[in-house]
């Protein structure tokens, strides 16, 4: 973006592109060009955040990663990912190549390996945006607004919508101005702004976020993810290193202080660290199909191996009790939020590697199996609505939508998440709590509520946990299936 055009524009120094055989070593280039970047767009802030509009602008581009292949030649068919399905130019933007790093050496790795052709690392021709630069710079100064005396997009390059949007996820995308194909399914500004937006929302720093998340709609969970946490950090096998509360408070001790702030978040955050990413993180999203959207919009940039919801639910069957549990294989969608992301005839299916680790789960917590598990845990239908009282409506049209969906379960996040992981390419699944059944006179009381909180809370945390344990000693190409894509892929998962 350009206001003022007629003024000069200063860059750093533009080197030229580079090819790389070597992930490693392609990755270590892009950390290069990132950083002069970056640093030169924070120390052009801080030299002109106070006094006089300067007489130029300031401007510097994201890296970017390109591959060029002329063979029709098939990949391993077995693998979703790493590699693109017709020939052709394809390339993506990168930001923040040190907290990607694992990730994109193992892109990159897969490609080379899948086309046996170098990737070219050079300059993009988008612009990075001067909030990205500096938020993640702890010397640099920002001023409140309107502290400064001209505006900031007269000099700077300030966040375009034209690059970030979820064209690519959603399938809507055209090819890049240069003719090239999508190699990512987010460009550099829009997973910028996600990260930005997860620092705020979740009062964590992404760079905390594990590969495995679990979503709860209820605060009670916390304390209970923090109690297991400590038993973890108390075991010297367990191979977790760290808890992380919200406000970026890390603990690496089971007995050490974790004070927790006067005011959280909107959507507090916790993270049980393991030093390879493969630890897990708890986001209370709260209730609503709004906030499972915006928690999953942005962390979906940080492309986790899996996400499960883990929350309490309106039980609809007469055979269901109070503590129960559900475990989705369809769901119902009148939650509406992505409806012009995800039209409502597009199906979400059962992913069978998340669903079998959730009843494995279920059996070894509960020591109950095969027919008896039947007892406290019903497979089926979820719906997801975005009214929380909709019984006090004329019940007749959703208890009818309801009965013929074959419903056995009812909330205000699950089908949202779970679209949103079919969306975003991550693999999902849903273990739901009944915690009332409105439609047979079951509601919360006080009493019935803390009982229920006390005995059920511990375990189903535990189960989701012990899930995301099992999906994590699964093969990267067995959880992140075919299932999850489409005939026209990018290459990076």
């Amino acid at each position: 973006m350009t206001a003022n055009p007629e003024l000069s524009v200063q860059s750093p120094p533009t080197p030229a592109p580079k090819s790389f055989t070597d992930a490693k070593k392609a990755v270590a280039y892009l950390c290069e060009l990132y950083e002069s970047g970056t640093r030169f767009l924070c120390d052009r802030f801080s030299a002109h955040v106070a006094g006089p509009r300067p007489d130029e602008r300031f401007r510097a581009w994201y890296p970017e990663i390109r591959i060029k292949t002329t063979s029709y030649a098939q990949a391993d068919t077995r693998l979703a990912f790493g590699h693109v399905s017709n020939p052709g130019e394809y390339t993506t933007t990168v930001t923040r190549p040190d907290l990607f790093r694992a990730y994109l050496e193992s892109q990159i790795g897969l490609l080379l390996c899948c086309h046996s052709v170098p990737v070219t690392i050079g300059i993009s021709d988008t612009p990075i945006p001067v909030h990205f630069a500096v938020l993640n710079d702890a010397n640099v100064t920002v001023p409140q607004g309107g502290a400064m005396e001209y505006p900031l997009r007269d000099i700077f390059d300030v966040p375009d919508l034209a690059t970030t949007n979820d064209d690519i996820v959603n399938g809507t995308s055209s090819p890049h101005a240069d003719g090239s194909l999508p190699l990512a399914p987010f460009t550099a500004q829009r997973v910028d702004y996600s990260l930005a937006r997860l620092a705020h929302y979740t009062a964590t720093d992404p760079e905390h976020f594990q590969n495995h998340v679990l979503f709860t709609n209820y605060q009670f969970y916390v304390s209970e993810f923090e109690a297991y946490a400590r038993e973890m950090l108390a075991d010297p096998e367990s191979g977790y290193t760290s808890f992380v509360s919200t406000g970026n408070i890390e603990i690496t001790k089971a007995d050490e202080d974790c004070p927790h702030p006067s005011k959280l978040p909107q959507m507090p955050t916790y993270h049980l660290k393991r030093p390879d990413g493969g630890g897990i993180t708890l986001v209370n999203i709260g209730v609503g199909p709004s906030n499972a959207k915006t928690a999953t919009d942005h962390i979906a940039v940080l492309r986790p191996h899996a996400w499960l919801m883990v929350g309490h639910c309106a039980g609809l069957r007469n055979t269901q009790a109070l503590g129960d549990f559900v475990l989705a294989h369809s769901y119902l969608r009148e939650d509406h939020v992505l409806d012009d992301d995800l039209p409502v005839w597009v199906p979400i299916p059962p992913l069978a590697e998340v669903q079998v680790a959730l009843e494995q789960a279920v059996a070894d917590v509960t020591q109950l199996e095969g027919y008896e598990l039947k007892r406290l845990m019903r497979t089926g239908t979820v719906a997801t609505i975005d009214n929380r009282n909709w019984e006090l409506r004329d019940q007749s049209g959703p208890v009818q939508r309801l009965s013929q969906s074959r419903a056995v379960a009812l909330d205000m996040e699950s089908a949202t998440i779970a679209a949103n992981g079919f969306r975003f390419r991550v693999p999902y699944g849903t273990l739901l709590c009944v915690s009332d059944k409105p439609l047979h006179g079951e509601l919360k009381l006080p009493g019935m509520a803390s009982d229920f909180y006390t005995t059920q809370v511990s375990r189903h945390l535990k189960i989701g946990i012990r899930a995301m344990e099992m999906i994590r000693e699964m093969p990267l190409e067995r959880i992140h299936s075919r299932k999850l894509r489409s005939f026209e892929e990018t290459a990076f998962l």
